[in-house]
């Protein structure tokens, strides 16, 4: 028998009450016990494997595959980012790029400017490889002005998760506008409604609260770079930054072209078309970005080949708690997921007796919270109302709210079972604790207010006719 053969016998109920104590379980285990985080997520992965019905000889299967998959891209990104941060920072790259910004904007809005540079930057690369390509400019900035590396970091992070959650072309929001009909374009327009004031109320005035109230240092994950006497020019840095953006949209921008029909018939299968997505995939355009900085912020500015060589292996070892933590947490949301959770619920919540759009967006809540993962949650909550939507006759607007209504229940409530969570946590150096009380607070805020925000749209536009 494979898992795919395997038919889940428990029912919402008892499958909600595993998730709750697997969850309990872990945080005794890692918050009392102090159990390091990898060990303890593959012991309660596995526990919970037992405790869902799976059968025996497909529960290492069953984990080992959400392992894997979560690595698959975690692994890369995480890899290839953490070399590309270390060449920035020990070229001088990072602290140039920090200095300009603090004369810029001036050392009090430091962090309000690290985080509109991310929202730039979020518009086409994902969550995870963009946090990891801004680290170390959070990280010398952090360093120049002192406090907690919180007040720098939860800004950016935040501005990375609302455009993946809000703004095409990132695939939820893609596939729930697929599935509603809505018209793209607007998606984004009103996204981008959403998104804005939503960042600068959970992820930059709750970044720079949490910063004041958790005085965290800076983290020596990408080590620290010695006094440079030939760094490199601000623009080559900030060339070097917009390149990984300017590959991946090349994917996704065309992607979103293609599937609305703007690109001449037969394009998508076009090996041109072909080559530039490849070119445009996330691990793709940072191995190239890595490349082209090792030669402009290394070679060309004389460093030496053996150097380089030290300081990329040298990226490697402290990311590999990162890589590990963060897989070992794919491996448990995979568990979730594979018992059957989000089946049984859908089945429980089809008829909840609210409206439409209130319903999708605690579809989409409970689901995340239950299994972790926020793409998952968002395009099963799409589809389990999609039929409600499409006999609703919404006008244009409202369909867009729709998607971003879905897309705010997506994100709420990181936690154990999601992969990001252990990401933020290790990059920023926090516990256990911490991370529920800041990352954990900061992604439920940015679902309810862009909640709040969405269902206005949708009742103006209703209102208007």
């Amino acid at each position: 028998m494979t898992i795919e053969e395997w038919t889940p016998t428990l029912g919402a109920g008892p499958l909600l009450g595993i998730a709750a104590a697997a969850i309990v379980l872990l945080l005794f285990l890692i918050m009392y016990l102090r159990m390091h985080a990898f060990p303890a997520l593959v012991l309660v992965s596995v526990l919970t494997a037992f405790a869902a019905g799976i059968p025996a000889n497909l529960v290492v299967s069953t984990a080992t595959e959400g392992f894997g998959s979560t690595l698959a891209t975690v692994a890369l990104l995480v890899g290839l980012g953490a070399m590309l941060g270390r060449l920035v920072e020990m070229s001088g790259g990072a602290k140039v790029l920090a200095d300009t910004l603090i004369g810029w904007f001036g050392e009090k809005r430091a962090p309000f400017a690290l985080g509109v540079a991310s929202l730039l930057f979020g518009f086409p690369i994902f969550f995870d490889a963009g946090l990891v390509v801004m680290l170390p400019v959070v990280f010398a900035v952090a360093r120049r002005l002192g406090g907690s590396v919180l007040s720098y970091g939860l800004p950016v992070a935040g501005a990375f998760s609302v455009m993946h959650i809000y703004l095409p072309p990132h695939p939820g929001p893609v596939s729930a506008a697929t599935f509603f009909e809505a018209n793209v374009g607007l998606v984004m327009l009103l996204g981008l409604l959403v998104a804005l004031p939503t960042w600068y109320v959970t992820s930059y005035l709750f970044g720079r609260w949490a910063g004041r109230r958790w005085q965290l240092p800076v983290p020596s994950l990408l080590g620290r770079a010695d006094e440079e006497q030939n760094p490199p020019r601000f623009v080559t840095v900030v060339l070097v930054l917009l390149l990984p953006m300017i590959l991946i949209f090349l994917n996704t921008g065309l992607d979103t072209l293609n599937r609305g029909g703007m690109l001449p018939e037969g394009t998508g299968e076009a090996t041109w078309f072909q080559v530039l997505r490849v070119l445009g995939e996330t691990p793709v355009a940072l191995l190239i970005t890595l490349l082209v900085a090792t030669v402009v912020l290394g070679r060309a500015r004389g460093t030496d080949k053996s150097v380089l060589e030290k300081t990329l292996e040298g990226a490697l070892g402290p990311v590999c708690s990162v890589i590990l933590v963060t897989g070992a947490g794919g491996m448990f949301g995979s568990v979730l997921r594979t018992s059957g959770i989000g089946d049984a619920l859908e089945d429980s919540l089809s008829d909840l007796g609210v409206p439409l759009i209130l319903a999708g967006f605690l579809i989409a809540a409970v689901l995340r919270i239950a299994q972790g993962s926020a793409t998952v949650a968002l395009t099963t909550a799409a589809g389990l109302v999609s039929a409600g939507v499409a006999a609703a006759d919404y006008n244009a607007v409202q369909l867009a709210a729709m998607v971003l209504a879905v897309g705010a229940g997506s994100v709420v409530a990181s936690h154990v079972n999601d992969s990001g969570f252990w990401l933020v946590g290790r990059f920023f150096g926090m516990d256990v604790k911490t991370t529920l009380k800041t990352w954990t607070v900061l992604e439920t805020l940015i679902g309810v207010m862009g909640f709040v925000i969405a269902w206005a749209i949708f009742a103006l536009a209703g209102a208007m006719g």
